[in-house]
């Protein structure tokens, strides 16, 4: 008597299949509040700061969530491999919704920078959980489109979310920025539990050696990088003080959160997570000047400044939607060779805006260039990091590339401050080294992105 084997239900073919709809729109709906939180936040703080008469406390305001989110993401991590990522997801939420209240209702600003910092942590916990979720949720197949589709969720907040943030401060007060987002966050995460349900009963795998002292590292590594922060804010030699001392906490702590091998750019998981902060790092670096040199160097309006952005944003987001529906490429290097090709001619290309004989449309266009590099780099790294995790590292990897990427930008960023500061007023100088710097971290990401192939052994 014989008996037939059933064969392989085969994977889904899209997002919004049954199995997938509910967590799809959930994951997507949580990773578009955090940006719009991210965003609007900056819109509403000038104006928190003179309500709550804060402003010695404003920088702190920023650096307190980033120093916080830092140290959650490492936390996360060992979490999510431990015990899977149900309960970093939940206490994420948890601790990001109940941040915003007390932002919401603070009577000062030293208990609104409490409540930041709270929405700072639970931010870094639901990020990396996010990750996570959907190394162990979706199929191979389909882990580009999620993860376009969460580049595409950070699209909408960064071309509406200001706007939206200023309407709500002007008509009806700056507490709603912040009690707005939790209506709309708890409903979001209760679409993912009944997939999160799916996934079976939470691992009890007892957390890896060191973790302790990873945690320890990354309190280090938080405090540092929030002192970047607040130095690069300031002015003078005390700015110049914070920012090395910063340096130097960072260079301490850091290379015991990534991998081994990250600084001399290792084959695979190493490099893949170098060429993510370098690609942020490049993009960052240039974003917060073009506004400033077309405003300055072109007579741009603000609002008209500010398009141009909004162009690289949507570029961004084609981007991800093309790499999404592409064929799976021979090579792992493609798309993150392809992607931080154009974000650095994308960023070198935007230089030119500072000659006043060439047409300023020449840098828009490069600047979208740059923007559709990041769409086809940022989700092909994200898969990359899943798949070279094993099951019980994908928590550490999804953190540690995570964490890169934030390191980066706030190193990149504290430079670009300092340089943009030097002499009593910006000038085309500034301009192009800024902006040389960025590029010149895409072209290092262009010239290490065959590293991200392990050969052989």
């Amino acid at each position: 008597m014989s008996t037939a084997t059933a064969a392989p239900a085969a994977p889904p073919a899209h997002l919004f299949v049954p199995s997938l709809r509910a967590m799809t729109v959930g994951s997507v709906a949580l990773v578009s509040l955090l940006a719009f939180e991210a965003l609007a936040v900056g819109t509403a703080m000038p104006t928190v700061a003179r309500s709550l008469d804060g402003l010695p406390l404003y920088a702190l305001a920023f650096a307190g969530p980033f120093a916080s989110g830092v140290v959650a993401m490492v936390l996360s991590g060992i979490w999510c491999d431990a015990r899977g990522p149900r309960a970093p997801m939940w206490h994420g939420v948890a601790w990001f919704v109940a941040g915003l209240a007390v932002a919401g209702v603070a009577p000062t600003m030293g208990v609104l920078v409490a409540g930041r910092v709270v929405q700072g942590f639970g931010s870094g916990l639901l990020s990396v959980a996010l990750y996570v979720i959907v190394g162990q949720a979706y199929p191979e197949e389909l882990r580009r489109r999620i993860f376009a589709a969460f580049a595409a969720a950070w699209v909408v907040p960064s071309l509406v979310g200001p706007a939206v943030a200023g309407l709500i401060v002007e008509h009806l007060g700056w507490r709603w920025v912040f009690l707005a987002v939790p209506v709309v966050a708890v409903p979001a995460a209760l679409l993912i539990q009944p997939g999160l349900r799916s996934l079976g009963p939470a691992s009890q795998v007892p957390p890896p050696a060191g973790a302790v002292a990873r945690i320890g590292w990354a309190c280090g590594a938080g405090a540092s990088a929030a002192l970047l922060h607040y130095g690069g804010q300031q002015r003078g030699v005390l700015a110049i003080v914070l920012a090395g001392a910063a340096l130097v906490g960072l260079l301490v702590c850091v290379p015991h959160l990534l991998p081994a091998g990250f600084l001399r750019a290792a084959r695979g998981l190493p490099t893949v997570i170098g060429l993510r902060g370098l690609g942020s790092a490049a993009f960052a670096g240039a974003e917060v000047v073009i506004p400033l040199m077309l405003s300055r160097e072109r007579g741009f309006s603000p609002t008209a400044a500010g398009l141009v952005l909004t162009v690289g944003a949507l570029a961004w987001s084609v981007g991800s939607w093309i790499q999404g529906r592409l064929d799976a490429p021979r090579s792992a290097a493609t798309l993150p060779r392809a992607g931080l090709a154009c974000v650095a001619a994308g960023t070198a290309g935007v230089t030119l805006a500072v000659l006043p004989g060439v047409p300023v449309v020449l840098a828009v266009l490069a600047w979208v260039v740059a923007g559709l590099g990041m769409g086809l780099l940022f989700p092909s790294l994200s898969v990359l990091t899943l798949a070279l995790s094993a099951p019980d590292e994908q928590g550490r990897n999804s953190s540690a590339l995570q964490l890169g990427d934030s390191l980066s930008v706030a190193t990149v960023l504290a430079l670009t401050g300092a340089v943009l500061a030097a002499g009593a007023a910006p000038g085309p100088v500034n301009y192009a080294v800024t902006l040389a710097v960025a590029a010149g971290c895409a072209v290092l990401g262009l010239l290490l992105a065959g590293r991200v192939v392990v050969r052989p052994a």
